[in-house]
């Protein structure tokens, strides 16, 4: 697997204040990877590393092959940022933003007039390019500033809270242009969001922090899994003497209820299927296995419980 970003111990301190402490992370190519974490976690401070923007008090890290230390103009070449702020110049129109955007690229002319229409069809502002952007709506003006990241053709993009501030449609339609990018042309976005419905759908990986550490770095499925609840709640009937199944690997207890119910407590990480398969050859009969899982949100909460937020 090749990876568009690796960090080895990567740390960064202000003073006494360690903002990045001993980050190791892999962002694979042609993903959507989303970073999580309160504010203050150490998200920015990151990003800036990453782009070369910042010096890393100790540890290295790599973004599109290149190290972040003496080869941030090479990574800045072939990535581009959209972060808090859009930074657009509304009394213009989008085609001089993204004109102006071109020449800062060092892009001809005629490479800037191409790809401002490829840029503006793909978001569908192509006929409103000669608008002025002061009269134009949030979520317009926010697609446009995506749209002017995407200019000098960027193997990855830097994104913070792309849909901040947007109504569900205007959100919905940021969410699958980001998708159309990654999944069409091979992009890498790395995704700054509190948006936790936003990570769980666009993101193939997500990354936890908090203090200035990574909690997890996982799939969204696999973090909530692993704060979901370990108690399972089988209906069925016919059970068994629960002595012939109390043995199995990972069971903690087993207690029938008269309404045949039967609660099962599962060691951490344990799975219920040989449970259910020794109940079945004993006998019994299975209606419904219903295992509480925990949301991206409880999960969340649950790394980072009693962990102070850092800067």
């Amino acid at each position: 697997m090749e990876y568009a970003i690796q960090t080895h111990e990567l740390t960064r301190s202000f003073g006494s204040l360690i903002a990045l402490n001993d980050l190791n992370l892999q962002v694979p190519q042609g993903t959507v990877f989303g970073v999580l974490g309160p504010n203050g976690a150490g998200k920015t401070t990151m990003i800036r590393l990453l782009l070369g923007l910042l010096r890393p008090t100790s540890g290295k890290a790599e973004v599109l092959g290149y190290d972040i230390s003496t080869q941030s103009h090479q990574i800045r070449q072939y990535s581009s940022a959209l972060l808090e702020h859009d930074g657009l110049y509304e009394r213009t129109s989008a085609e001089h933003n993204l004109m102006f955007w071109g020449r800062a690229c060092r892009m001809s002319s005629s490479e800037i007039r191409s790809r401002i229409q490829v840029v503006l069809e793909l978001f569908g502002l192509y006929e409103r390019r000669k608008d002025i952007l002061g009269e134009w709506s949030r979520g317009m003006k926010r697609k446009l500033a995506v749209a002017r990241a995407l200019m000098n053709e960027p193997n990855l993009l830097f994104l913070d809270e792309p849909t901040s501030g947007l109504d569900p449609v205007s959100a919905a339609e940021m969410r699958q242009h980001l998708s159309d990018i990654v999944n069409q042309q091979g992009v890498t976005v790395f995704l700054n969001t509190h948006n936790l419905a936003e990570a769980e759908q666009l993101c193939q990986q997500i990354a936890v922090l908090s203090n200035g550490c990574l909690l997890a770095c996982d799939t969204p499925e696999n973090i909530r899994r692993s704060a979901s609840s370990n108690e399972v709640l089988i209906t069925g009937s016919d059970w068994p003497d629960m002595a012939m199944v109390q043995d199995i690997p990972g069971i903690i207890s087993l207690t029938p209820h008269p309404n045949g119910h039967l609660q099962v407590t599962l060691e951490q990480g344990a799975v219920v299927a040989p449970l259910i398969k020794e109940l079945v050859m004993a006998g019994a009969s299975i209606e419904e296995v219903r295992r509480d899982t925990a949301s991206l949100e409880q999960a969340l909460l649950t790394l980072v419980e009693g962990k102070p937020n850092g800067a």
